[in-house]
């Protein structure tokens, strides 16, 4: 199963469709709430433990103690303690230009004298997100939450922290209250469905793409996630009708979405329409030479229409791109093998018991390098 990787430019990424669409799913936030829904990016975490942050929404008597005393809320805050709002606007603009280091050192200095700042603390959370701190990010998610109530935006971004950490109960949980707060909000439902698909709750994962869509009509992304759902409950012929849509809205756009075509030529190959996966799984290639499981899939098409030539060209090609995946490399073994290659087919076989031998989680599934997530 794919795993769920998070936005990045939202806004400009053809595959979120017409720009004010997703400007319309975020009116109603400061830019500031906004900037953490617009620069989340996909990034890789290898934390097996997800340490006991406690519920975002409340504050641990340690918390209190690290600032002398009992919080305030943000409207108690004396007027010395208010913060100066174009210091955060020049932090979040810092952030919105990718310079993620400087915009934290320049709010981690302001919370030095405005330790009360929630939006601080909210924006330094989204800083440490974007930095592959979750755990960090967390945490100071949860110190904005003394003294302000986290906005629906908040709550998707600490959903995001917990998707990375592979907390996909704790990312439901956020992303439904996100929703509840904001039932119009597509973005929202979008990302609560491509988490209920990670935990195999697929029926729950229809409903919530079907709400994206209905506040985010004609995006690719979340018609041929939609399609995967589908899938996930074995309505193939839905799925391939999604699949086939979101190909269909993309057309003549100046960059398609591979993503859609190596879903509908993974599906045709199972079926065993294997001459019809050929021209979908080239096109995916076409979209993304860099995706290491596109060329697994066309590997093993290839394969089953005994053209080992093409296979072989294909499966040297993953492994190139995923040198750690050990599945990769006994499928190459076997290709040299039924070739007659048999001194690269032992090679192949030793490096994936090597691989196997080590328990990397590297070497477990072909990564997908999804473009538009």
């Amino acid at each position: 199963m794919r795993k769920v990787k998070l936005a990045a430019a939202l806004l400009t990424s053809p595959a979120w469709g017409v720009a004010g669409k997703v400007t319309q799913c975020l009116r109603g936030h400061s830019s500031l709430t906004c900037c953490v829904l617009l620069f989340q990016a996909s990034v890789a975490l290898a934390q097996p433990v997800i340490p006991n942050i406690g519920d975002p929404t409340t504050v641990a008597v340690a918390e209190q103690k690290e600032v002398g005393g009992s919080a305030r809320p943000q409207s108690e805050v004396s007027p010395s303690d208010r913060p100066d709002e174009s210091q955060l606007h020049i932090a979040a603009s810092l952030a919105k230009a990718g310079d993620f280091q400087s915009a934290e050192s320049r709010i981690r200095t302001y919370l030095g004298t405005h330790a009360n700042s929630a939006e601080a603390h909210y924006l330094l959370g989204y800083l440490l997100y974007k930095e592959n701190k979750p755990t960090d990010s967390l945490a100071e998610y949860t110190r904005g939450a003394r003294f302000r109530k986290p906005s629906a935006a908040d709550l998707a971004a600490i959903a995001m922290d917990y998707l990375l950490l592979q907390a996909d109960a704790d990312a439901d949980k956020w992303l439904t209250q996100a929703t509840s707060m904001e039932p119009t909000n597509g973005l929202y439902w979008y990302y609560l469905g491509r988490t209920k698909y990670n935990e195999n709750r697929f029926q729950e994962s229809v409903d919530a793409f079907h709400k994206s869509l209905e506040f985010l009509p004609l995006n690719v992304r979340a018609e041929y996630n939609l399609g995967l759902a589908y899938a996930g409950k074995a309505l193939d012929d839905k799925a391939r009708n999604a699949y086939e849509t979101a190909i269909a809205w993309q057309k003549g756009t100046a960059h398609e979405d591979p993503q859609p075509y190596l879903d509908l030529g993974m599906l045709l190959a199972n079926q065993g329409h294997l001459k019809e996966a050929v021209p979908n799984l080239q096109k995916a290639v076409e979209l993304d030479a860099q995706n290491p499981k596109i060329h697994e899939e066309m590997g093993r098409v290839y394969e089953q229409l005994h053209d080992l030539g093409k296979a072989q060209i294909q499966l040297e090609s993953a492994v190139a791109l995923a040198p750690k995946v050990s599945s990769l490399h006994f499928q190459l073994g076997r290709i040299y093998q039924k070739a007659g290659m048999t001194e690269r087919a032992k090679s192949e076989f030793a490096r994936c018991a090597v691989l196997n031998g080590t328990h990397s989680t590297d070497s477990l599934e072909t990564p997908n390098s999804d473009l538009h997530p």
